[in-house]
């Protein structure tokens, strides 16, 4: 993936030809190279243009406590946002990531709440990069993910209410797979998302972590995560309604991408504390491809 400075450029030479709010979401969206992305491109047009600005709503929150070092700044940059919300919502948004979001908002059912809640996860990482047990870290999760799995549930076209649990669920296995994933980056960052008692079960040390020191109690540990993001798509699967099953293939075609790349994971034996382990662009349309046109992971 290219480097965010490299990214950010691209951005803006798109941008300075088309400065629509639109075209800005979009590259946004393109350029984080995000699996959600590839779900995002079989989606019919007005449903594809709500999904890419609230991604790339998510993105810019996100992008705030990834990039900005210092916390205070990180702080005020998220406090923005905040009111930006608010604007956007009186009718006067004046980002092109809200000026690109609102029109979709009313109809697709994208609240306040729900753009405020993301933040609220984001401004956690800012103040706890450790968690407890696996209760304190759900409830993070339930913030940056589970709430982006209830919006997006809308915006494929969601009809049966019991969708949002199915919604939950799947946003919570996203996570931790993405948690697996990122265990070394994280703590390059100074941050755990493991929790601390199951750690000690493990008898894995935090500075272990922190230094990127790999041992059989890690990879222990690290199977553990994961049998549990496993079993939570087994059962985000189970809970999908049969109505909503055609209206939610995008979330299908992500559990696909996002369950391979932990397979994958598994397979190189939870090195993931010294290497960050991808799928390929092109791996990933194929499994979304997939899933779209014949139905199967």
């Amino acid at each position: 993936m290219p480097s965010r400075s490299r990214q950010d450029a691209t951005i803006a030479r798109v941008t300075s030809a088309d400065p629509s709010p639109q075209a800005y979401v979009q590259q946004k969206a393109a350029a984080s190279g995000s699996s959600f992305y590839y779900a995002f491109l079989f989606l019919p047009p007005p449903r594809r243009a709500a999904i890419t600005a609230f991604y790339a709503f998510c993105r810019e929150v996100d992008d705030v406590v990834d990039e900005v070092s210092d916390p205070g700044v990180a702080a005020t940059k998220l406090a923005w946002w905040q009111s930006e919300v608010g604007r956007a919502y009186a009718g006067q948004p004046t980002h092109p990531v809200m000026q690109a979001l609102m029109p979709h908002a009313a109809e697709f059912g994208i609240e306040a709440r729900h753009l405020l809640d993301i933040i609220a996860g984001c401004q956690m990482d800012l103040s706890q990069t450790r968690y407890l047990d696996f209760a304190a870290l759900e409830k993070y999760c339930h913030l940056v993910a589970g709430v982006v799995g209830e919006v997006s549930a809308r915006i494929f076209g969601q009809n049966d209410p019991k969708t949002t649990e199915y919604a939950h669920k799947l946003g919570l296995a996203f996570q931790l797979t993405n948690i697996t994933r990122d265990v070394g980056e994280d703590a390059r960052r100074g941050r755990i998302y493991l929790p601390l008692d199951e750690l000690q079960r493990f008898d894995v040390k935090a500075h272990e972590i922190l230094k990127g020191t790999y041992s059989e109690r890690f990879e222990r540990l690290m199977q553990f995560q994961a049998d549990r993001a496993h079993r939570l798509y087994d059962e985000a699967l189970a809970a999908l309604p049969t109505a909503d099953r055609r209206s939610q293939k995008p979330g299908l075609m992500m559990t696909s991408i996002y369950r391979t790349l932990l397979r994958e994971i598994e397979r190189d034996g939870f090195h993931v504390l010294n290497q960050r382990i991808a799928l390929t662009p092109l791996r990933k349309l194929w499994l979304a491809w997939k899933m779209q046109a014949l139905g199967r992971f």
